[in-house]
């Protein structure tokens, strides 16, 4: 982890601060009424900063409205224009997103940082294979590992000669080899707290797999401040993804901890169907407890022994279990229910 801690909003990044979760809004920047909708569901399901994007001055408006909906940070998504930081600053937005070298002259970077400083404001950095400056490709010939820290670093340093240092850095690329390398150097050669993602990763179930490839392997060698999952899906899915991952690699007790067997000849239940309802069912719990769906008696309270609640499945039912002891039998369509009703007791 960094060694540099910065604070957007009421959320730490770095230096030991727990790994912090990211999504980003898809819905029109105009539309504030489902832009604000959609920060409240992110926020229920456990996002711990919001990433909008603003565009244009008219866009503006929508950091005072989410400011007013959420109470986790709000960053404000800029490309070029520094202008819009500056009145995304003046609208109390809690983080930055720009890269310095793409707005211009030395005074406009100027204007930002000390606009930033003043406010207590981080910056986010984000570089990735399409943003690279042409100086940065001609020496590496395309868009390597390299290549990425170097411009990353390069953006930084036009911040620093302002004496700007809330700075969290961002490296992605589509190559999950390719994010892993640029991360991994630019830990060695900078403090700064560094924000995990895999670009354009794809549909929810292959960003999620190359997501947690690239940001698990990181994280798991100390690697990393704050993560989004990045999936062409609805923004809450990457919140639950994100969260499974942590969970995963032992970085949040925090929530549902989610056991299902993979099913076999002996399942006699819809044991899939099964397990995708109550796991929908559970987005939002923040109980630390495991809930198992297991297929039959044989994997079921003995080999799920350790869950707090759980069911096994049969000819058409379902053994209800805690801690490897049965409880009561129910009909399949009952299921549900009797989980969320024993959940509820926890």
């Amino acid at each position: 982890m960094s060694k540099i801690s910065v604070k957007a909003g009421n959320v730490i990044i770095g230096n030991g601060a727990p790994v912090s979760i990211q999504s980003m809004l898809n819905t029109p920047a105009h539309d504030i009424e489902a832009s604000v909708l959609q920060a409240k569901k992110l926020e229920a399901a456990g996002c711990e900063i919001i990433r909008a994007a603003v565009p244009d001055k008219e866009s503006v408006k929508l950091i005072e409205a989410l400011k007013n909906a959420v109470s986790v940070p709000v960053v404000a998504d800029i490309h070029f224009d520094y202008k819009l930081a500056l009145e995304c600053v003046a609208a109390g937005v809690d983080k930055i997103r720009i890269n310095p070298g793409n707005i211009g002259s030395e005074d406009r970077v100027k204007a930002v940082a000390d606009a930033c400083k003043s406010n207590g404001i981080p910056i986010r950095i984000g570089v990735n294979s399409g943003s690279l400056e042409k100086s940065i490709l001609a020496k590496y010939g395309h868009p390597t590992a390299e290549a990425l820290c170097d411009s990353a670093l390069y953006h930084a340093s036009l911040l620093e000669k302002f004496d700007f240092y809330d700075i969290v850095l961002s490296m992605k690329s589509s190559s999950v080899p390719t994010m892993v390398k640029a991360y991994e150097l630019a830990s060695e050669r900078c403090d700064y707290p560094l924000h995990l993602g895999v670009t354009e990763a794809g549909t929810e179930y292959s960003g999620i797999i190359k997501s947690s490839a690239g940001i698990g392997a990181l994280l798991l060698h100390g690697i990393g401040d704050t993560i989004r999952v990045s999936l062409t899906a609805d923004p809450v899915r990457e919140v639950v993804a994100a969260k499974e991952l942590l969970k995963s690699i032992g970085l949040r007790n925090d929530g549902i901890k989610f056991v299902s067997c993979p099913t076999c000849g002996r399942t006699k239940i819809d044991l899939i169907s099964l397990a995708n309802t109550v796991q929908d069912k559970l987005i939002g719990v923040n109980k630390n407890i495991t809930v198992a769906i297991m297929g039959c008696a044989v994997n079921g309270p003995g080999e799920a022994k350790e869950a707090d609640i759980g069911v096994a499945g049969g000819d058409g039912c379902g053994l209800i279990f805690r801690k490897g002891e049965i409880l009561y039998k129910v009909p399949e369509e009952n299921i549900v229910d009797a989980l969320l009703d024993e959940i509820e007791k926890i």
